[in-house]
């Protein structure tokens, strides 16, 4: 298979002098941010948040003593006036192309200037642009949009136009829309703003797609500039965008004899050479890989060896399955540099330390440690070694799985990755699919709570597939024998009575059901608390943690009946011990009767001041005086505890009123009490 570099593959000036400024920085020691992504590459900006730059999403959340980069899309024009205003110190990273574009408008559009911008709305060099519009602006994503607008020609005709382009703007596209606007909009002014380098870039691509059976478009998948790449190559023949050389793996390049390259205006050239180098090893295609761009040279002398050669050479010295040991002899974000005592300096990529994405190297070693690894490539020409611990690791790992299922062994590992259909576990150093039905004690249990947890497991099978081993693996299985053992354990010893941490697990209707240690009871509403709840989620929360009490048990049936209210809150021992009768409290009105009115006492308890307790002086209802809602001062005049009932007075605290009142309101009084009383 012939694989076909495109030439202008790879960082484009701007995206270039971004990166460079932004690394100087770093270098020099200066503490910087990014207002959004530099540029949209997760591998590029991964590298950066190593190295201490952070991204902020808001000019005002800029922290203390920290350089503002502006990135290559530019910001609004807003924001920069908040930068200025607030004094805060910042570089301006915006890409001369996209600058050019901000100036064009300045200068030539006013309050009644339509100005038309094509390209995406949501990006944020569009976003930017049309910041600097005096009067109104509209965006168009393609000619279809343009021939909308031309439908209302009157909203228009009379305007003064101007047409800016998005930089990255698809060429192809922009040839049908340039004839849409000619057509339809004769007075507009029309500014060609497309990048050379992204018009280059794309024509290229096009053309290398008509002479190929497949196209790789290495990039960002947020990267507009990459994804119009995949556009205008997909026309022609299959096209596959991938962000690093490990997506290869799902490509099957059995079927195809040439194979073209290209790279998106934000893909770094050691990505670019990465991906190159393992379509070469996968294909044996080391011969025809073409040398097309200084960048991605392997070489440390690219006057004297060309790509292919220097490729050829790198991929010669390599030395896989070649185990050796190491003295670790300094530690970075980074890398971890060793000796293992030849003359090329060794060094193990961050992520060949372990499978294990939780591991720090940092806090795991020191200097003088030694560690075994596996070669996985040499370069004479830089005199390095690119060495792996997490695959030195992998290799010993497998004999201690494959022993693991025979034996039935319960192992640990940290649950790394969700994904479709399940959880990746990584213990020992290998990656262990664990499907999701396996993955949980319940089914409806969320996965994404797993995520970084620590987990033990049992593996259930061991396979090949295309020459690699493979591992499945079962969570519930051991969640399964452990709550078994924990509920022959409680059955042992459970008797009435006793108290229990428990975590709710479920609330229905009729109460709560909760884990009390691997066993579950429930928690009828009734006993949920004192007052009257409607639902049980007026009380508790699933997961909350509870102390509750057996209050039965069904050993037969294996059900266990729990407590949570105490009584040492029932209302009524609270009344009993700290309201006794004469005691003068503040009340609410609740409830209304044709004999008197109810009023709280304490949260649960209601009491009667009976119609004649209201007032000092004949009432003919309770509603001639009080309302619901309304705070009194009343008298505990009587309890009784035997029937709950309490009696409440407002008249006892009033000053006494005439002798005559008194009879007549007395002889009141006995004509109530004959009739029905209502709780």
């Amino acid at each position: 298979m012939e694989i076909k570099l495109a030439k202008t593959a790879g960082f484009c000036f701007g995206v270039n002098r971004a990166v460079d400024m932004l690394y100087k920085m770093v270098e020099d020691g200066e503490k910087v941010c990014t207002l959004g992504p530099i540029i949209h590459n997760p591998q590029v900006i991964d590298d950066l948040a190593e190295k201490g730059v952070t991204i902020v999403d808001d000019e005002q959340k800029v922290p203390e003593n920290t350089k503002v980069v502006i990135r290559t899309h530019g910001v609004e024009k807003s924001v920069i006036d908040t930068l200025k205003k607030n004094e805060i110190d910042f570089c301006d990273a915006t890409c001369p192309f996209v600058k050019k574009i901000h100036k064009i408008i300045t200068e030539n559009s006013d309050e009644n200037t339509l100005v038309l911008i094509a390209g995406d709305e949501n990006h944020p060099e569009v976003q930017g642009i049309r910041s600097y519009c005096k009067g109104e602006s509209i965006v168009f994503k393609n000619s279809d949009d343009l021939e909308k607008m031309a439908e209302n020609p009157e909203k228009y005709s009379e305007r003064e136009i101007i047409v800016v382009w998005q930089t990255t703007f698809n060429t192809l596209e922009y040839e049908k829309c340039l004839k849409k606007i000619k057509k339809h909009y004769t007075n507009a002014r029309i500014f060609d703003t497309i990048c050379s380098a992204t018009n280059e870039r794309q024509e290229e691509a096009m053309r290398l797609a008509e002479t190929c059976d497949a196209m790789i478009i290495v990039g960002g998948r947020q990267s507009s500039n990459t994804a119009k790449l995949k556009a205008v190559c997909e026309n022609c023949c299959p096209t596959y965008l991938i962000e690093t050389a490990k997506e290869l793996s799902s490509i099957n390049f059995s079927s195809y004899e040439k194979v073209g390259v290209t790279a998106g205006a934000s893909t770094p050239a050691a990505i670019i050479k990465e991906v190159l180098s393992t379509m070469s090893e996968n294909t044996n295609a080391i011969e025809n890989v073409i040398e097309t761009a200084e960048e991605v040279a392997v070489t440390s002398n690219a006057e004297d060896m060309s790509f292919m050669e220097a490729l050829e050479e790198s991929l010669k010295n390599m030395s896989t399955d070649q185990k050796v040991r190491g003295i670790v002899t300094g530690i970075s974000p980074s890398e971890i540099q060793v000796d293992i005592g030849r003359k090329q300096t060794g060094y193990v990529p961050a992520d060949e330390y372990s499978a294990d994405p939780t591991a720090d190297p940092m806090k795991e070693l020191k200097i003088g440690d030694e560690i075994g690894l596996i070669i996985m490539k040499t370069n004479d020409q830089e005199g390095t070694i690119m060495l792996s611990k997490k695959r030195f690791d992998a290799q010993g790992a497998w004999d201690k799985i494959e022993a693991a299922k025979e034996n039935e062994e319960v192992l640990s590992g940290t649950v790394t990755d969700v994904i479709k259909g399940g959880v990746i576990v990584v213990t020992n150093g290998v990656r262990v699919f664990v499907p999701a039905s396996l993955a949980t004690a319940s089914r409806g249990d969320s996965l994404d709570d797993l995520l970084k947890t620590k987990v033990d497991l049992k593996i259930i099978e061991v396979k090949a597939e295309r020459g690699r081993k493979k591992a499945v693996g079962s969570i519930k299985a051991v969640l399964r024998e452990a709550r078994k053992a924990a509920e022959e354990a409680f059955w042992a010893q459970a008797e009435e009575g006793q108290v229990y941490q428990g975590t709710v697990k479920s609330l229905t209707n009729y109460g709560a059901f909760v884990d009390i240690g691997g066993v579950d009871g429930m928690v009828h509403i009734s006993e949920l608390s004192w007052k009257r709840i409607k639902h049980p989620s007026d009380v508790l929360a699933v997961g909350q943690e509870i102390e509750v009490f057996v209050k039965a048990l069904d050993k037969e049936n294996k059900k266990i009946s729990l407590g949570y209210k105490k009584a040492e809150d029932n209302p009524w021992e609270i009344l009993r011990r700290d309201y006794p009768v004469d005691t003068v409290i503040e009340s609410e009105i609740v409830g209304m009767t044709t004999f008197g009115a109810f009023a709280t006492v304490i949260p649960g308890i209601d009491g009667l001041i009976h119609i004649s307790q209201i007032a000092d002086q004949h009432i003919s209802k309770p509603q001639d005086v009080l309302k619901i809602g309304e705070k009194v001062t009343c008298k505990i005049t009587a309890i009784d505890f035997e029937k709950s009932r309490v009696s409440l007075s407002i008249r006892a605290l009033l000053a006494p009123k005439a002798e005559e009142e008194a009879v007549e309101e007395v002889a009141a009084e006995e004509v109530a009490e004959e009739a029905p009383v209502e709780e």
